[in-house]
């Protein structure tokens, strides 16, 4: 399991891949736009170009993008709901410009509290938008991550997230799911033991979701399980703890699916230390 972390690109995408590589990052996420605005200045092709090289050049591992928060294809209101479908599209088409593994995306809330029309609606805002990006899209993959169950938040459970999946009627090369380790947990899934591990990832394998799985969020959880208190904790910190952590590392079925981080607190010491807890729990899985 290739481990990495959440890291900005403010810098310059090369700074990007020179600061992973400072930590010890095998793969890494970034916002390819600001998290926080409905639209962003347009990526220059030749900046794009020049990342793609740069990552050829440096052998490094898998890199993935994730969307602004705003996006909501679970909306009802129709005016939410366009600029969401529009602000997926070019996050889409940010992904495809920069050849990144998977563009990651929350699917937003149930506002009328009926889970069917939920995924109903959500599966074709993702259909649509990648109609919208052309050729970009057919180029692009994107992941529906999971949601810690706040409120009416929807994709808690992996029940949720293959309906939307199912109404999106896209291909696996298309088409996955994040898991973030943190929102299981809250959400309650018994993700600080093996069994737990063993029991999530028998779901995903009854879901037929198990190749469709294409990143983890690797975060421990500062609430006790069930929660649904998103709040990320250091590696080992937190109520997964390091034993939670060693079964995901050390399992066969997520062995092929990169995990990275996405922690609070000061970087560098942020990313390298938690980066280096991975690893060694990776390193005694023997």
């Amino acid at each position: 399991m290739q481990v990495g972390a959440h890291v900005s690109v403010s810098g310059g995408y090369d700074k990007a891949l020179q600061y992973a590589e400072s930590v010890g990052a095998e793969c890494i996420q970034f916002f390819a736009k600001s998290p926080r605005q409905w639209r962003g200045r347009s990526i220059d092709p030749q900046l794009a170009e020049a990342f793609v090289l740069d990552r050829e050049r440096r052998g490094f591992g898998p890199v993935f993008t994730h969307t602004a928060y705003l996006i909501n294809l679970g909306a009802t209101d129709p005016e939410l709901r366009e600029k969401s479908i529009a602000a997926l599209a070019d996050e889409l088409v940010r992904g495809a410009l920069l050849e990144v593994d998977g563009t990651v995306t929350h699917v937003g809330n149930d506002p009328g509290g009926d889970p069917v029309a939920a995924a109903a609606r959500i599966g074709t805002g993702v259909r649509q938008a990648f109609e919208r990006a052309g050729d970009a899209g057919s180029r692009a993959r994107l992941l529906l991550e999971n949601a810690a169950g706040a409120g009416r938040t929807f994709g808690v459970d992996f029940a949720e997230l293959g309906a939307c999946i199912d109404a999106a009627g896209l291909p696996v090369e298309r088409l996955g799911v994040c898991l973030d380790t943190c929102h299981a947990f809250a959400s309650g899934m018994a993700l600080d033991t093996a069994e737990g591990w063993t029991a999530v990832i028998d779901e995903i394998g009854r879901r037929c979701m198990l190749e469709r799985l294409g990143l983890v969020h690797a975060n421990d959880c500062m609430f006790e399980r069930g929660s649904r208190r998103d709040r990320h904790a250091w590696i080992g910190d937190g109520f997964i703890g390091a034993t939670g952590f060693s079964a995901m590392m050390c399992s066969r079925e997520l062995r092929d699916v990169p995990a990275c981080l996405e922690m609070p607190g000061e970087v560098p010491e942020k990313d390298a230390l938690n980066i280096e807890r991975l690893k060694s729990l990776r390193e005694s899985c023997g």
